[in-house]
């Protein structure tokens, strides 16, 4: 039998991406959602410099369970987008562009940004 020349159906589920392509699409998606809720931050922003009703009001809101998971992802995406930024611009002046301080430098971003989240998280409350 000869090999086709058709695409091949490959599973994005199967396939085992190396960390530093991990957070590679993480950074991704990271700045997508900082872009997307630009908008209701701005408008919580608006509405808490409104009055002082205004601002009551958007303080009760972030007390609550969903708002403050929210502001965990809104937080870690913040951070992830800064540390891989910075690890970024660090790769661009060729430091940490060998084999094993890329692939470290990698996980010190995928693992600092979730840690350093919880930690102002609490630290916040």
């Amino acid at each position: 039998m000869q090999p086709s020349d058709r695409p091949v159906f490959l599973n994005l589920l199967q396939v085992r991406l190396p960390i530093a392509g991990v957070m590679s699409i993480l950074h991704r998606a990271s700045g997508l959602l900082l872009f997307l809720l630009i908008p209701p931050l701005l408008y919580l922003l608006e509405l808490s410099l409104s009055s002082p009703a205004g601002f009551a009001t958007v303080r009760d809101g972030l007390h609550s369970l969903p708002a403050r998971a929210g502001l965990f992802v809104l937080l870690w995406a913040l951070l992830h987008h800064l540390f891989a930024g910075i690890r970024y611009l660090l790769l661009d002046i060729h430091v940490g562009v060998e084999r094993p301080r890329y692939r470290h430098s990698a996980w010190l971003v995928t693992i600092s940004a979730p840690l350093a989240s919880v930690i102002l998280m609490v630290a916040l409350t």
